[in-house]
């Protein structure tokens, strides 16, 4: 019989100093055999929900944190019973596969993505400070439209004849703690979350409990789910017993989010300009394209011809496309487009970026948008792609809503917040038509923008926008 021996998996840095990360759902049980690189757990930095595989192959032995724990990069989170090959470090050292330079210290693990230096097994584990002091620092996950968050990635404009917008998820404060897969078991047993009570850290509701729950009476579970709320509301039928507030901790996305947003906002002088623009043409074009053969299979919508838009008029402005550099005294222009989307997601804001979308067909485009959109969504988003961005788009035209000033994010010089298409009546060849109308908005960074710069980045895109054929004037 084989020696074994036990090992345990200290929590990685996921991506470019992050300091902690919050344990989101176990994959395994204790017992379990893993296999090399099986997904174990999911966990949320403060960028986006990833997946945790094993960077061993054997049996899980402890499970030292539970869901809804909040644990520093280097603490041991899960211990496995492995082979011993004779060869291997003892308990707490570098993991498997893991190599050391001539000075002893540790490589990136190579069979974990994003894994960083292994952490000596005593003491707390270096931490990089978050900062926010310069617009310089990472571009991450900030630009809304005052005073609502409005950002998504586009799915079909919110049509004045048909208000039925799709639900989406509620902010986190307005909603029971629990993790995405016990929301979805919830929701296919008919359970609302607010009658069931949590026995997770800090009252998260656990997949046993939403089971508990089920299993607690005679009722079918609608009927149980609702008769349960009805008993927790006061006689006036105002508030639940519980009180009449809701206190969440600030955490995870929507904690690095609002500090991007502060730092944003009160470092670089933000100017916003609107253009209303009748883009009759552009939505023809559209329809018409819908239809191509050559696009058979694409998702196309007005985003995808703004975004197309914006990259073309950028290179006629590519002062748009630049950094303010408050360390090194120095504007930064890049030669590349990093095009940021913002989109509002479960876990709050985040702005994913399509890398060098200037090279990029609109058959590419329309690919990667929809590919940007469907990750987005699912709370998928690898942390590499939510930075690095260099000028960033807000679709606030999928609530039905005409224009707003958007926050920048930060290290970028601009952001366009894209209005709705709305028919309404508008000049066309000195009469009064009825036309498709949507307004941008586009807010830049006054100290690397200039109003005419501005205005004129925007006129190219409006123009482009409302005769599409001007773009073999343009390139």
């Amino acid at each position: 019989m084989s020696a074994t021996m036990i090992k345990e998996f200290r929590l990685p840095d996921l991506g470019e100093g992050l300091t902690e990360s919050e344990i989101l759902s176990w994959k395994v049980a204790v017992g379990d055999t893993v296999t090399l690189n099986q997904v174990i757990a999911e966990v949320e930095t403060a960028k986006a929900v990833v997946e945790l595989p094993s960077p061993f192959a054997g049996v899980i032995t402890a499970l030292h944190e539970e869901p809804g724990t909040i644990v520093e990069v280097g603490k041991p989170i899960v211990s496995f019973e492995v082979a011993d090959d004779g060869g291997a470090s003892p308990s707490g050292a570098a993991p498997a596969g893991a190599a050391t330079t001539a000075a002893g210290t540790a490589k990136r693990e190579p069979n974990l993505v994003g894994y960083g230096a292994v952490v000596e097994s005593s003491g707390r584990p270096a931490r990089r400070a978050r900062t926010f002091t310069t617009p310089a620092v990472e571009p991450v996950r900030g630009p809304v439209v005052e005073p609502v968050e409005t950002a998504l990635v586009e799915t079909e404009p919110v049509r004045p004849e048909n208000p039925v917008v799709e639900p989406v998820e509620t902010d986190a404060a307005e909603r029971p703690r629990s993790t995405p897969p016990v929301r979805k078991l919830a929701k296919d047993l008919g359970v609302e979350l607010a009658a069931v009570a949590g026995t997770g850290a800090g009252g998260l509701i656990t997949r046993e409990d939403v089971q508990n729950f089920v299993g607690g009476g005679e009722l079918s579970a609608p009927v149980r789910h609702l008769s349960a709320v009805s008993d927790s509301v006061s006689p006036a039928g105002l508030a639940p017993q519980g009180g009449r507030e809701v206190r969440t901790p600030i955490k995870g996305v929507r904690k690095f989010t609002a500090a991007a947003m502060v730092a944003s906002a009160f470092t670089a002088p933000h100017a916003t300009e609107f253009l209303t623009v009748d883009v009759t043409p552009t939505m023809d074009l559209l329809a018409k394209l819908k239809t191509s053969r050559a696009f058979s299979g694409y998702k196309l919508t007005p985003l995808t011809l703004v975004a197309k838009a914006l990259l073309i008029a950028l290179r006629r402005n590519p002062s748009l496309n630049s950094r303010w550099e408050e360390a090194s005294q120095e504007i930064v222009q890049f030669n590349y487009v990093n095009l940021g989307i913002a989109a509002a997601t479960p876990r709050g804001l985040t702005v994913p970026n399509i890398k060098d979308a200037d090279t990029l067909s609109l058959l590419e485009l329309s690919a990667a948008l929809t590919g940007l959109t469907e990750t987005a969504r699912a709370g998928k988003t690898a942390p590499a792609d939510l930075s690095g961005g260099t000028i960033s788009i807000t679709n606030i035209g999928v609530f039905g809503i005409d224009a707003g000033t958007p926050i920048l994010n930060p290290g970028e010089a601009a952001i366009l917040a894209v209005g709705a298409v709305r028919k309404m009546p508008w000049e066309f060849q000195d009469e009064v038509a009825l036309r498709q109308v949507m307004t941008l908005s586009l807010s830049f960074d006054h100290r690397l923008v200039d109003g005419e710069l501005g205005s004129r980045f925007l006129a190219d895109i409006g123009a482009i926008l409302a005769e599409p054929g001007m773009v073999l004037t343009m390139v």
